[in-house]
């Protein structure tokens, strides 16, 4: 069987509406850990520049790993930057 890894990083407060369509979808596992940094948005003017995410990660089988990502993508949408991104990544092994 082929898998592939799904990473998302999406903003603390799209959590649970993220989790809540991902088990709507029967995603049969995650892992959700806590992430600092920054990408396009990023305030210099602050003592710490970071900011503090969630990042998903789940392994998938090929065909489920696109609908899969576009429930986070849609779940996750606030049209504001610094919503985050989501990866598709082969997974040799799982």
């Amino acid at each position: 069987m082929n898998w592939q890894k799904i990473t998302a990083i999406i903003r603390r407060d799209a959590l649970a509406p993220v989790e809540q369509r991902l088990q709507q979808l029967g995603v049969r596992g995650l892992s959700v850990s806590t992430v600092k940094g920054y990408g396009e948005y990023a305030n210099f003017f602050c003592h710490d520049c970071f900011i503090t995410h969630a990042r998903i990660e789940i392994f998938t089988e090929v065909e489920r790993a696109k609908p899969i990502a576009e429930a986070i993508l849609s779940a996750a949408h606030t049209g504001a930057a610094g919503d985050g991104l989501v990866a598709i990544l082969p997974a040799a092994q799982a």
